[in-house]
């Protein structure tokens, strides 16, 4: 008994639901003896995958707060910051309530990445509330002068996270329709972040405030004196570095540059590869067995039970479930009906109890079996993330204007793709040896004998495939009334032969005097694509990313000879990829323009914002690093994460400028403000650096249902922060430098400020 949900119904509330029903069926029929097992439900992969999540987002929080009582030397303080992470996520639950959206994984993945930045916020505002305490102002005073100083800054921050998420968030296609909702969770909860940092912070600042001066007499005033002076020696090692890069600014630029390309190589050799989504490994594969065309249901049965016999000798295996005479059509939930293919569902223990992934052990399988089922194709196809048979991430559509030409420019790229290690379970979608009988009808010969071809086409198809024009009613309910030849007279080329028509004089007539029936065979389906014939080139791919592996195959068949009037588009995998990827691109760009629309409007320059576009780099080094180290491929899941970086690295970058323009200001030189900004912003920046690293590693390093699409993106934001800290604390000076050594030699004359311009004295024109 299989129960299917409807397209927009919630699996976990459908399941409880059945659950319910079997439970009362149960206890209704008890004295009958009712017995129903539920054999699988795919509701359990969906709310593994959703506690996996919540445990990263729990554990994230734990490691963010242990991070903070390093940094603030006190509970008190730790407890200040942390109070914005439950007052973001519990407001933002309200948006999601209001937008229509359930804790599903795209938004509690966004909730758990996002645990680091939101206390970023607060971390800049108390941090400079405590700077305004050193200086000798009581709680109340500091804190209202600090949120108001630091003000714009904050805000400015926050809202370079926000926009980059908005490109993604307003555009459409399936890449944008999967991460919707986790672009706009994460939006959601980093403005509540800035509204906490700019009212719950100052106010607890104001009430429990306490400067903290570590004496070092318990244990762990001793660990914090020891974490400060390395703090300090770090900070005075990073100011070293700056100094020599700023008198050294061509050659510190040049091995950027040669990183920032070398990161670049790591792609293009083929370290880092392409695909459209991750491949999950859900436990679970399809073993399909195809016998000849003409098998009986009975032989299928024979042969898989000898399949079913083999696997329960694998220890690997918990549980099969076996449809005979059917199987499942790649890619959908719609099934096929024929005698002649069989398929057996196969459930796996846990990951962690198996050396192999699913999709590499139901290729061994697939091997094992062969030499066992003779006389029978065995295929091995994987269950995606969705709980369905997963559709070919390899398809190739060839076109052209007949069957014959298609097929053969199709078969010759099906060698090259056998060829290529990866793929698996080649085929094509259209293929020969189907049986079937072929009538040759002779128009002159039919109509001497009083008959028109109508008359003959419809005769024949109501004997062999039926006539559905009775209805019958009954209530409500209208049912077809099938009528064609019984089973008995379908069965032979012979019944074909001796069919009998009636003319228009009433003669009865055999189809064996006009037309000639032949036994031959023809493809087993007919496709078309834009009007064309078309046949698919299909295939599995086991151990590689299934970009890297077309692109390999697409060198090869380039290089055929094509027939006439044939050419070739993609689909699958890569159809989706090159519509994702470029929906993605757009959006990376367009999240790079209202960045620097954001810091334009911050400081009131177009020059200063160039100057922080130029972190972004910085994190793409990193970003790629990480990818190529852990063995991660470059897919929609990595690129959002790309994407969520420009944000974060250009917020170290604001922090920088921002002081320098201030330092600059009160009269200090361009180097000395540098420098003063690079020694006063590092803890912040650090800080905040280290809590978004600190709350993402238990989603990098997790291992759980689903965890597989969730690892790249958390170590493309690590590796991009990594690498960002470091870099950008000495490239984003180096390039202010720069940039303001060019605008004093060719910009204009210093313009007024505001204030002196509203107070001049009025000049007759």
């Amino acid at each position: 008994l299989q129960i299917i949900k409807q397209s927009d119904a919630n699996a976990v509330a459908v399941s409880d639901g059945v659950k319910a029903s079997i439970v009362k069926l149960t206890k209704d029929y008890t004295a009958q003896g009712l017995s129903l097992t539920i054999v699988n439900d795919s509701s359990e992969y969906t709310l593994e995958s959703a506690n996996a999540v919540i445990h990263d987002l729990m554990l994230a929080i734990v490691l963010v707060a242990f991070v903070m009582l390093f940094f603030l030397h006190s509970i008190r303080n730790a407890a200040i910051v942390m109070v914005a992470i439950p007052a973001s996520l519990i407001a933002t639950f309200i948006g999601m309530s209001l937008l229509g959206y359930s804790l599903n994984l795209m938004s509690l993945l966004a909730l758990s990445l996002v645990v680091g930045i939101l206390v970023d916020d607060a971390i800049v505002v108390l941090e400079n509330i405590y700077r305004h305490m050193e200086m000798g102002k009581n709680r109340v005073r500091a804190s209202y002068d600090a949120t108001k100083e630091i003000g714009f800054t904050v805000t400015a921050i926050t809202l370079v996270i926000v926009v980059v998420f908005l490109p993604i968030a307003f555009s459409t296609g399936l890449a944008a329709d999967i991460l919707k909702e986790f672009c706009v969770t994460v939006a959601i909860a980093t403005s509540l972040s800035l509204l906490s940092s700019f009212t719950i912070v100052p106010w607890l600042s104001s009430r429990f405030g306490k400067l903290e001066h570590i004496s070092g007499k318990n244990f762990f005033g001793k660990i914090l004196l020891g974490f400060e002076a390395g703090l300090e020696k770090f900070t005075n090692w990073v100011t070293g570095i700056l100094k020599w890069c700023l008198f050294h600014k061509k050659l510190t630029m040049g091995i950027v540059l040669s990183l920032l390309v070398a990161s670049f190589y790591l792609v293009g050799a083929g370290f880092i590869g392409a695909e459209f989504f991750a491949k999950s490994d859900r436990g679970e594969f399809l073993v399909q067995i195809e016998m000849p065309k003409d098998a009986s249901i009975e032989e299928t049965n024979l042969m898989t039970q000898r399949a079913e016999k083999f696997l329960k000798t694998k220890k690997e295996v918990v549980r099969q479930i076996t449809t005979v005479g059917q199987s499942s059509d790649g890619g959908t939930a719609a099934t096929q009906s024929t005698a002649y293919k069989a398929e057996i569902s196969v459930k796996l223990v846990p990951k962690q109890q198996r050396l192999d992934d699913s999709y590499v052990y139901a290729a061994k399988i697939k091997r094992e079996l062969e030499p066992i089922l003779v006389g029978a194709k065995v295929k091995s196809v994987p269950v995606s993330i969705l709980g369905t048979p997963e559709q070919a991430p390899l398809a190739l559509v060839v076109t052209g204007p007949d069957l014959d030409s298609v097929l053969v420019f199709a078969e010759g790229a099906m060698k090259e793709l056998k060829k290529i290690k990866g793929s698996s379970e080649v085929k094509l979608s259209v293929e020969a040896g189907n049986p079937e009988i072929n009538v040759q009808v002779d128009r002159d010969k039919m109509a001497s004998l009083g008959l028109n071809l109508s008359t003959v086409g419809s005769t024949m198809q109501t004997a062999f495939s039926g006539n559905t024009d009775g209805k019958f009613r009954q209530g409500e309910y209208e049912y077809d009334i099938n009528i064609r030849y019984d089973q008995f007279n379908r069965e032979q080329v012979s019944d074909v032969s001796n069919l009998i028509f009636v003319n228009d004089k009433g003669q009865q007539i055999r189809l064996s005097q006009f037309a000639s029936v032949t036994e031959g065979s023809g493809p087993s389906q007919l496709e078309r694509r834009d009007k064309s014939t078309s046949v698919t080139v299909q295939s599995q791919v086991v151990g590689r990313p299934s970009g890297t592996l077309a692109a390999e195959w697409e060198q090869t068949f380039d290089k055929l000879a094509k027939p006439t009037g044939v050419g070739y588009v993609w689909g699958g995998d890569m159809e989706n990829q090159s519509e994702g990827f470029g929906s993605m691109g757009i959006a990376l760009l367009a999240a790079i323009v209202l960045v620097y629309l954001i810091m334009v409007a911050l400081y009131n320059s177009f020059i200063h914002p160039l100057v922080v576009l130029f972190s972004i780099p910085m994190a793409i080094i990193g970003a790629f690093l990480g990818l190529a180290l852990t063995n991660n491929s470059l897919n929609i899941f990595t690129i959002l994460g790309l994407i969520m970086l420009i944000g974060l690295v250009a917020k170290n970058a604001i922090i920088l400028v921002d002081f320098t323009n201030q330092r600059i200001a009160e009269g200090e030189s361009t180097f000395q403000a540098l420098l003063d900004a690079n020694h006063a912003r590092l803890r912040p920046i650090l800080m905040t650096t280290i809590a978004m690293v600190i709350g993402m590693l238990p989603i990098a390093l997790a291992s759980g249902a689903g965890a597989e699409w969730k690892n790249g993106l958390a170590w493309v934001i690590i590796g991009g922060l990594m690498s960002s800290l470091f870099l950008t604390l000495i490239v984003v000076p180096v390039m202010y430098a720069i940039f303001d050594k060019l605008t004093k030699k060719f910009g204009k004359k210093k313009d007024k400020k505001i204030e002196d311009l509203m107070v001049e004295d009025y000049v007759a024109g």
